[in-house]
């Protein structure tokens, strides 16, 4: 029986959900924090560990995947604020259009930092933006149409990205988002490609958004949380958004035990504690490998724990038969034929015919059965097998009971599950 090579990936488990639902954003109210330092954890029992495993396994993969250019204290509170928002239910829904408008809003907000299209060389405008977008929302063709924005914001765009200009864009000029078209004078680039970026955002949004906005409501909605988006305070929207959703979730499965579990009890304030110090880069309790480590085998042990059981309680009971003899690792033999040839090494190829079945008598893997007979090297193959085949002259035919430490223990292996205490026919064919 070849060894099962089990490849694994860190664990995001049910936090990490947290693509926006359709038609639903969390309304920012303001909450007042300073959790932002590392927390200390008393870790009392398995779900208070998991609790913690979690938080710190997300928080770390938040701090490389989405922190990776703005890692701040502040960035890191914003996040654990809206975390908590979500989790108390301090949210609001909204229809498509105005969470599209908040979204829009907000990331236009934190790009006054980073500049238009997060250009640092580009001013970002705005005024002639939002007109840009409107007159884009309402198919004004006055000043560009789709194609003619597309094509010089593209050109634009791609000089400068290839340009070696360390011109720093100026202050942003903020303004709040109009409700009609307007036709404006382009006075110089700034103008020009403020207005083209918002003009694509524009026909964007009427193409594919509100299309079947036959009113107009729909777009009024959106410019209304649009407006309100920008007044935000939010440096990172993104990740606001991502922490309310996940508070949300967290929530909202509280019931159901944690990731589902009912014997696990959920902690926010351990989640919490978790998601702080991963995303701070504190490892003097646990890494976060440990702690991906650590979900894995627990919820194995949780899913799996009573077929452990039991198998131990057969081998128990299968000891005490006449003829089963016991090794000091626990690997348990019958001889069912002696045979008189030599005995392999543990660095030996063998060929061999076997039956294996788990303990409820299900065949999980049977060369018998094929009636085909295999050859691998004894350095190859689970323990129980190593240790036992070394104890077979050739010609023998031996029973093997192996305890799951001497098997895939926790890794499941094909139709194998977790923990399994295996049984095998085994008989040596010869020494290759």
């Amino acid at each position: 029986m070849k060894k099962n090579k089990i490849f694994t990936i860190a664990i995001l488990a049910l936090l990490c959900t947290a693509g926006a639902t359709a038609g639903t954003i969390f309304y920012v109210k303001s909450y007042k924090s300073n959790n932002c330092s590392i927390q200390t954890v008393n870790l009392t029992n398995q779900s208070d560990s998991m609790n913690y495993a979690l938080g710190l396994t997300n928080g770390t993969q938040l701090k490389y995947y989405q922190l990776r250019n703005d890692s701040s204290v502040e960035t890191i509170n914003e996040f654990i604020e809206a975390l908590q928002r979500g989790y108390n239910g301090e949210v609001e829904e909204l229809s498509d259009a105005a969470a599209i408008g908040k979204n829009i809003g907000q990331a236009i907000k934190a790009s006054e930092k980073t500049g238009l299209a997060d250009n640092p060389a580009w001013t970002l405008n705005e005024k002639v933006l939002f007109q840009g977008l409107v007159n884009g929302l309402y198919n004004d063709t006055t000043i560009m149409d789709f194609l003619t924005a597309n094509s010089y914001f593209q050109t634009q765009y791609q000089l400068s990205a290839m340009s070696n200009d360390t011109t720093k864009a100026g202050k942003p000029i903020k303004a709040k988002c109009p409700s009609r078209t307007k036709t404006i004078t382009l006075k110089n680039f700034s103008d020009s490609v403020n207005y083209a970026f918002g003009y694509l955002n524009g026909s964007e949004l009427a193409q594919y958004v509100f299309t079947m906005d036959t009113t107009g409501e729909d777009k009024k909605e959106f410019i209304q949380y649009l407006n309100k988006g920008v007044k935000s305070n939010i440096s990172n929207p993104q990740l606001v958004n991502m922490g309310e959703q996940i508070g949300r979730s967290i929530k909202e499965q509280e019931s159901e035990g944690l990731i589902g579990e009912p014997s696990l009890t959920t902690n926010f304030e351990l989640i919490k504690k978790g998601f702080i110090n991963g995303l701070l880069g504190d490892t003097v309790q646990w890494d976060s490998e440990l702690a991906s480590e650590y979900i894995q085998s627990t919820m194995m042990s949780i899913k799996y724990g009573s077929g452990k059981a039991e198998g131990e309680q057969f081998l128990a009971a299968n000891a005490l038969k006449e003829n089963v003899k016991v090794t000091e690792s626990g690997l348990q033999y019958e001889v069912i034929k002696m045979g008189k040839g030599k005995k392999p090494s543990a660095t030996d190829y063998v060929k061999v015919h076997y039956h294996g079945t788990l303990i409820d008598g299900t065949v999980f893997d049977s060369s018998v059965e094929r009636n085909e007979p295999i050859t691998f090297g004894l350095n190859q193959v689970i323990a129980g097998w190593t240790e036992g085949l070394q104890l077979m002259p050739v010609g023998s035919k031996f029973k093997f009971y192996i305890p799951q430490h001497l098997g895939y223990g926790s890794q499941p292996a094909g139709s194998i599950p977790p923990y399994s205490t295996l049984i095998f026919e085994v008989e040596l064919l010869g020494i290759e």
